[in-house]
């Protein structure tokens, strides 16, 4: 009888050991499958992005983009993407990207993050600027993936691109690239010819002085790449932007003057713009006298190598030298 006990005990207990291995290796494959679960979906909501010959690892949906630089808010305006944070000047977005950026909340001046207002946001990858120091782009990509936005105009298609696959707006930035190619094909046909021999400058006034800019830089790239006009001797050298004295402005002696003023970059000298055309020297250049001096053709802010800027200026360039 002792004997029997003795078998159905040790039978329950071989039992429950088997229940009990069963159940740990159960839990084992369980917990193995939830690891890999979670590797696989941490792999899968992550991408690559290549952007000027660099790679960046960022969210595949991208949701809250912080635009911390003109020419990437310029982008943004162009697609229809509204970003979470943009910067201001004078503590205010810029009155000709204000509509198309309503509602984005100021992180900060131009060159000048807020580094609290950026924390808060928590976006999903900032839009820097490449002008901007090694050490500010550095804190900025320990609180998120950070593009340093290239201020180079010939990289303006590159751009737009970049702002496209983070938003899922490949299609569109691919329509405006086009257009713009076509549109300056176009324009490029009707005024090379007229303009040959013909010197074409753009110029800007900044802090109560006159600048040039390198033939690749601002707005030039529309000038002499997509319109074909000859690049000034005077040009050529140039390597950053350049103050320039009237005198030797006259010396070049442009036949037209695309001229940028804005007031935020002359508020120490508010009046610059209205003593440099009433100058006898400026009233002395070819472009002055034959009145084919233009003003802010585009707003004086425009960063002048993006889509925004070369669309708006295409446009108005293409006119004004036909007259």
């Amino acid at each position: 009888m002792k004997k029997k006990i003795f078998l159905v005990g040790m039978a329950t207990v071989f039992s429950i050991g088997l229940g009990a291995c069963g159940n740990a290796e159960t839990t084992s494959t369980k917990d193995t499958k939830q690891e890999n679960k979670v590797s696989t979906s941490t792999k899968q909501d992550k991408q690559t992005i290549t952007y000027l010959n660099n790679k960046y690892t960022v969210p595949k949906n991208v949701t809250k983009i912080a635009t911390a630089s003109l020419e990437s808010m310029e982008d943004a305006a162009v697609l229809g993407v509204k970003p979470v944070g943009a910067v201001t000047v004078g503590g205010k977005i810029p009155e000709y990207l204000a509509k198309d950026l309503d509602g984005a909340e100021s992180i900060g001046e131009k060159i000048q993050p807020n580094y609290e207002t950026l924390l808060k946001l928590k976006p999903d990858v900032i839009l820097w600027t490449s002008k901007s120091p090694a050490n500010v782009t550095q804190k900025l990509e320990k609180m998120a993936p950070t593009f340093p936005y290239s201020h180079i105009s010939t990289n303006w298609e590159d751009n737009l691109r970049l702002m496209g696959e983070l938003t899922g707006k490949e299609e569109k930035a691919e329509k405006i690239i086009t257009k713009y190619n076509e549109d300056a094909a176009k324009a490029k046909e009707k005024i090379s010819e007229k303009l040959k021999g013909k010197k074409v400058i753009v110029a800007r006034v900044r802090g109560g002085s006159l600048y040039l800019y390198p033939q690749d830089v601002y707005l030039n790239p529309v000038i002499y790449n997509d319109l074909g006009i000859s690049v000034p001797e005077e040009i050529k050298p140039v390597k950053a932007q350049e103050l320039i004295s009237l005198e030797k402005l006259a010396e070049i002696n442009p036949d037209y003057i695309f001229l940028q003023f804005s007031e935020s970059e002359n508020a120490q000298k508010p009046k610059a713009l209205e003593e440099l055309q009433n100058n006898a020297i400026w009233k002395s250049i070819t472009a002055a006298k034959d009145n084919k001096v233009f003003v802010n053709s585009v707003d004086p802010l425009a960063q002048g190598g993006t889509a925004w800027s070369k669309t708006a200026f295409l446009k108005v360039a293409a006119e004004d030298l036909t007259k």
